[in-house]
């Protein structure tokens, strides 16, 4: 029984050792403007409400794209969409992608901003 109890430690343990350091860590927007060379070209997580949202996509598929500033209470950033639809003003998401500076799309220049590569949304 005492082998059982380990074993179980043990493999719980573990687990959630390796959940804890899959789990990208959040950084907040203030921090991302007070050092965008930091975080340049790398993948960061923010989360926060939709303030503004512009795009085009096309129901049932993943044909679109856009742009939607996502502000988390310390600052505000520009999210790139290019394929799929994006969020709609007011929504609580979560981003994770590459930032990159200068960001350009379709002829509007939107600075620092975020390429999106995966996004989740909070519960209602």
């Amino acid at each position: 029984m005492k082998t059982i109890t380990t074993t179980f430690l043990l493999v719980a343990i573990t687990s959630l050792t390796l959940f804890a350091t899959g789990c990208p860590q959040r950084t907040s927007i203030a921090d991302i403007e007070a050092n965008p060379g930091k975080y340049q070209d790398k993948e960061v997580v923010v989360a926060g409400t939709v303030r503004d949202s512009y795009g085009l996509s096309i129901p049932g598929t993943k044909i679109g794209g856009g742009a939607y500033k996502i502000d988390d209470g310390t600052g505000a950033i520009w999210v790139l969409v290019t394929d799929g639809a994006v969020p709609q003003k007011g929504a609580e998401v979560g981003v994770k992608g590459r930032l990159s500076t200068g960001v350009n799309w379709k002829g509007r220049n939107y600075g620092l901003g975020i390429y999106e590569k995966d996004r989740r949304y909070g519960k209602r």
